[in-house]
């Protein structure tokens, strides 16, 4: 019989619900503002609601193996406590997974959107060849995960896996974490379309300016295709991009020492205008990427050839959907640990 998860991926912004079976085939799928400005009850009752048609859906379909969510923040991992989420305005310190488990009557596990991201791309994605990866998700902020043995590595309460909030620049921009010149002041979607609007304002950007003046939308993909068309001015906000992403790379690398890196989000999409500054950095910095350096670094490449042996940093394959396809793996990972604790006992 088939086995299937339904899996969430709450964000500020979206919510996305989807049934997934063990072998990755998505089932079915809703995707729905979240609307947040209402209030967190009526978003966790849709949420709630929506997995419910769901289930109902598939009834007869497969066995169920659970619900994994993932969500934006500081999550305390034994409690389920969502304590902090700049996306979640009004979410601190609440009991999300309790309060998910009082309405649907069935255990549910909560975890970090990134992480749910990183262990997507370890089981689907760019990481299926290895057992250990780091992912660096580079969207409107910057989060991360640290899968070992296959699992996410949660830290003692965890909080492990936020490279977004290694120093790089000692005295840069302000961060909300209380920093200055953090990874993701630099390598976000936000910091490049703060970085283009700096530039613009001083008058050395003309280009820029244009883009700027002729879309109110103005995004740092459009910074990215003027990057890619010769412009100066975008293609150093992108190398600067890729020396913050190859010095916190590098200090990874000769940290963990294991065989794969992952660089996921929208602004992964801009690999071509950062990552020859990126690799470049972390050749100098990390003395363990020389001595583990594939023969090429390519996109994916050499995955699979260098596991074990190799140090490999790749974008990710799996796009928006690398957190919902992880979200899908949480109960099934938590369904065989549990499994085997009985069988050993």
């Amino acid at each position: 019989m088939t086995t299937f998860a339904i899996a969430v991926d709450l964000g500020g912004t979206n919510l996305r619900i989807a049934a997934i079976d063990d072998k990755g085939k998505t089932l079915d799928k809703i995707t729905t503002s979240t609307e947040v400005a209402r209030g967190r009850d009526l978003v966790i009752d849709e949420m709630c609601a929506a997995i419910q048609e769901i289930v109902v859906k598939l009834r007869g379909a497969g066995e169920l193996a659970g619900i994994g969510i993932g969500v934006p923040g500081i999550i305390e991992m034994q409690t389920g406590m969502l304590h902090e989420s700049p996306n979640l305005p009004g979410w601190e310190n609440y009991p999300v997974r309790d309060e998910i488990e009082r309405r649907l009557k069935t255990t549910v596990v909560l975890e970090n959107d990134a992480n749910a991201a990183a262990l997507g791309e370890k089981w689907l994605g760019a990481g299926a060849t290895v057992d250990d990866m780091v992912m660096l998700t580079l969207g409107t902020g910057v989060g991360g995960g640290i899968v070992l043995n296959g699992k996410i590595w949660h830290g003692m309460t965890g909080m492990a896996g936020e490279p977004g909030h290694i120093n790089v620049e000692p005295d840069g921009h302000p961060c909300n974490c209380g920093s200055r010149g953090c990874l993701e002041q630099i390598a976000s979607a936000t910091a490049i379309k703060r970085m283009a609007t700096e530039a613009v304002a001083s008058g050395n950007a003309p280009h820029m300016a244009q883009a700027m003046k002729a879309s109110p939308e103005f995004s740092s993909k459009a910074i990215y295709d003027l990057a890619m068309q010769g412009d100066p001015q975008a293609q150093a906000i992108f190398q600067r991009v890729g020396n913050a992403l190859g010095t916190v790379l590098a200090d990874l690398v000769n940290i963990f020492n294991i065989p794969m890196y992952v660089i996921g989000g929208g602004v992964a999409s801009a690999w071509e205008a950062f990552a020859p500054a990126m690799m470049e950095k972390v050749r100098k910095n990390s003395f363990v990427y020389r001595a583990t350096a594939p023969a090429t670094n390519t996109p994916g490449g050499n995955a699979q050839s260098g596991a074990g042996r190799a140090s490999i940093i790749t974008p990710a394959l799996l796009g928006s959907d690398a957190g919902l396809i992880g979200a899908a793996r949480l109960p099934m990972i938590s369904n065989q640990t549990t499994s085997n604790q009985k069988t050993s006992s």
